[in-house]
């Protein structure tokens, strides 16, 4: 399934360009709505791969089949919205590379739940999204500006919903730290896409101290994050999933991992795009000077990406514990004060600002919750 991730990365990398070309309110809510196409693909397979050896046989080839598919919609990305003149139709090629990534995954779900009526029943009403989603996708690749992004809307709308509301008794979940696992590979490897953002922000430009200067804050706000995830996170999830019930551990799974790793996902995808146009900002000195501030959505990605990863967090600690996270939601509501703040300090001052307060995040609750964490760390898990 890491070639699948992979995949799906390429895919991440695609939508930051395309919110970085057109820097406007309406192309970032398209690129959120293709982000939110990508992740409920990546999190189908995720499921899969918890209930049947990824690796092996009959699922092996239909993973294949299924991560080509994504990667057509990958390509297909930068025609989403707007089909270039000639070949094929771009949006036309995403809805049915969607439709056939989706129908794998579930006559791959079916041919699982051979002899579990009850199962089979569950798919059998998941289905109603996914052709849902398909046809107004298709519809909406036949419009154009606000009627498109709608419909489009509409149709993650129906995708999402269903799944949320399906009665899902007899789903099967098998190991905790596998899911754990997969899904920390995710954010890892999205945090790997924020730190290729600021390598893409100064190529071909020359090395300059300011450059290095953004690039190191930049680094240190990803790694921030990264401590944030993988110093705690990842073990009271597992361990919250390894204590739940068996027959409520889906329904803990799905909210706490496949909804709300989501917000965490968009997150660093914006903050990618912020750190994308702060490098812009210093190493340009064609068409920008030193001490220009980043403002408009170049700003607001910026903070307001790291405050949609914290508020995931929140989130899921809430619903894995049932504890809110007073130190993450306090750096939040710190990070939102701080924009306007900030509107007219230069962008490596917005920068360094950023990652200040993450610094002084980390070292609080490395100091705070220094026993509990140890606790966690050593904790055995059953599989």
């Amino acid at each position: 399934m890491l070639f699948f991730d992979l995949v799906f990365v390429f895919a991440l990398t695609q939508i930051t360009a395309l919110m970085a070309h057109d820097l406007s309110w309406h192309n970032v809510v398209r690129g959120a709505l293709l982000l939110g196409l990508l992740w409920w693909s990546w999190a189908a397979y995720s499921w899969v791969s918890n209930i049947a050896k990824a690796d092996e046989g009959a699922v092996r080839t239909v993973v294949l089949c299924a991560m080509a598919a994504m990667f057509v919609i990958a390509l297909a990305i930068p025609e989403a919205f707007h089909d270039l003149p000639g070949g094929l139709p771009g949006p036309v090629v995403i809805a049915v590379a969607y439709f056939v990534l989706r129908a794998m995954h579930l006559v791959l779900l079916w041919l699982i739940a051979a002899g579990d009526q009850m199962l089979r029943r569950t798919i059998a009403l998941f289905a109603i999204g996914k052709i849902a989603a398909t046809v107004l996708l298709l519809i909406a690749s036949q419009y154009h500006g606000t009627t498109q992004t709608l419909l489009w809307a509409g149709a993650l709308a129906a995708d999402y919903l269903v799944t949320y509301f399906v009665d899902a008794r007899g789903w099967r979940f098998n190991s905790p730290s596998h899911w754990a696992e997969r899904h920390g590979l995710i954010i890892i490897i999205a945090l790997g896409e924020s730190i290729v953002a600021i390598g893409v922000g100064v190529t071909n430009l020359p090395i300059s101290w300011p450059i290095l200067v953004a690039s190191l804050l930049g680094l240190a706000v990803c790694a921030a994050l990264w401590w944030v995830y993988f110093d705690a996170t990842v073990y009271y999830g597992e361990k919250a999933l390894a204590d739940e019930p068996p027959e409520t551990r889906p329904w803990l799974a799905r909210d706490a991992y496949t909804f709300l790793h989501l917000p965490m996902v968009a997150g660093i995808v914006f903050l990618a795009l912020g750190l994308k146009k702060v490098l812009e900002y210093v190493g340009d000195t064609g068409h920008h000077h030193l001490d220009d501030p980043l403002h408009g959505i170049g700003l607001i990605a910026l903070y307001g990406g790291v405050v949609v990863y914290l508020l995931g967090h929140v989130g899921f600690k809430r619903r894995t514990v049932h504890h809110w996270s007073a130190s993450r939601l306090l750096t939040a509501a710190v990070l939102i004060i701080a924009v306007p703040l900030v509107h007219d300090v230069p962008a490596l001052g917005q920068i360094a600002v950023l990652a200040a307060a993450l610094s002084c995040l980390v070292a609080f609750e490395a100091v705070r919750f220094a026993r509990e964490r140890d606790e966690l760390k050593h904790h055995e898990h059953p599989a």
